[in-house]
C-alpha cells in the first residue's frame, strides 16, 4: 500500500492533482473510489467527462461517519484488487474526541492495509481543515505529493508509535451512579442480562441495547480466555452515552494496535476488540497496576 498525503489550496490544485492519477490508475486497470464532497465531486466528473463513468464515488459524510467501520469499509474495497482511493473527510463541525480518533484512523491505515496493491491520496484542503490536523499529514503519511510531485515525509510515525493527545492520560473516574457486576466464566449470560436491564433503565434506544451486550460480552469473554478468569464491569451514564468499563485483574496489552487491525477470515482469535471497535463510539484501554480496563462508550440516541 501507499499512503499519500496531498494538501492544496485550491479548486484548480485539486483538480491538477486528481485528475491526472485518477486518469493513470484507469489506464494501469485499477477500481477508483473517491471520497469527498458533492461540489468536489461534481468538479472533477466535469474535468473526466467519459471516463467518471469508470470510477466509484462516494459523499464524505456518508463514508466517514465512523473512523473503524471505515476502516473496515476500505479493508473490504481493497481485498485482492488493485485500486485507487482518494479520500477527504469534512474535519468541521467535529469534537475534538471525534478529530482524535479520525487521526489515529489516518495512521492506522498504514498497518491496516500493508498488504493491499492498494494506491491512497488522502486530501487536505488547506483553506478549511484545523491547523492542528494539518501538523498530522506529514505524521501519518509516509509520503508527501505538491504540485511538485512526491516527497518522501521526514515526520512520519509509524502507528505502533503514534501518541496523541490524552493517550496516556488516567481515565476519569466513574459517575457517582455507577453500578458494578463482578463475572466469571459461568456468569456470562447473567452480566449480558444484567447489562441489558441496565440500558433499558436507563433509557437507551433499544435498537442500541445489542450492540453494547455484544461488545461487552466480547471483551469479558477475552477476559474470562486469556486473562484472570474474572472481572468486573463498571456502567454509568455521562453526557448522552452509556459507559461500560470491563477490568480485569489478570490483563495485559501485548497488541501494540489492539483492535484497529481486522482479524483475518480465517482466525479463531481477535474480534474481540474488533467488533467492539465497529459497534461502539469509542473504546479506550489502559494497563495499569496489573489491570488491563477497556472503557467502552456507546451514545444513547441513534
Amino acid at each position: 500500500m501507499k499512503h499519500v498525503a496531498v494538501p492544496y489550496d485550491s479548486d484548480e490544485a485539486f483538480l491538477s492533482l486528481v485528475v491526472p492519477r485518477v486518469r493513470s490508475a484507469l489506464d494501469e486497470g485499477r477500481h477508483v473510489l473517491v471520497i469527498t464532497c458533492a461540489p468536489k465531486l461534481a468538479l472533477l466528473a466535469d474535468a473526466l467527462g467519459a471516463d467518471a463513468g469508470h470510477i466509484d464515488s462516494r459523499t464524505s459524510a456518508a463514508w466517514y461517519g465512523h473512523p473503524y467501520r471505515t476502516l473496515a469499509a476500505y479493508h473490504d474495497y481493497t481485498r485482492g484488487r488493485r485500486t485507487l482511493v482518494i479520500g477527504e473527510p469534512s474535519w468541521t463541525g467535529r469534537s475534538e474526541r471525534e478529530i482524535r480518533e479520525l487521526i489515529r484512523y489516518e495512521s492506522v491505515v498504514n498497518a491496516a492495509l500493508h498488504a493491499t496493491a492498494a494506491i491512497m491520496l488522502c486530501l487536505y484542503d488547506l483553506r478549511k481543515v484545523p491547523p492542528h490536523v494539518l501538523e498530522f499529514g506529514p505524521v501519518n503519511h509516509p509520503v508527501l505529493l505538491g504540485l511538485d510531485g512526491e516527497a518522501t515525509s521526514a515526520g512520519f510515525v509509524e502507528p505502533h508509535e503514534l501518541v496523541l493527545n490524552g493517550d496516556r492520560s488516567p481515565l476519569p473516574a466513574p459517575g457517582r451512579d455507577a453500578k458494578t457486576v463482578r463475572f466469571t466464566g459461568r456468569e456470562l449470560k447473567r452480566l449480558r442480562q444484567s447489562v441489558g436491564d441496565y440500558a433499558r433503565a436507563a433509557g437507551m434506544d433499544r435498537n442500541l441495547i445489542t450492540s453494547l451486550v455484544i461488545s461487552v460480552s466480547e471483551i469479558a469473554a477475552n477476559s474470562i480466555e486469556h486473562g484472570a478468569g474474572y472481572g468486573t464491569i463498571t456502567m454509568w451514564v455521562h453526557g448522552g452515552e452509556l459507559v461500560c468499563e470491563i477490568a480485569d485483574p489478570g490483563g495485559a496489552l501485548d497488541d501494540p494496535l489492539p483492535g484497529y487491525i481486522p482479524p483475518e477470515p480465517e482466525s479463531p482469535r481477535g474480534y474481540g476488540l474488533w467488533i467492539s471497535r465497529q459497534l461502539c463510539d469509542l473504546v479506550e484501554l489502559r494497563a495499569e497496576g496489573g489491570v488491563l480496563r477497556v472503557r467502552l462508550h456507546l451514545s444513547m440516541e441513534s
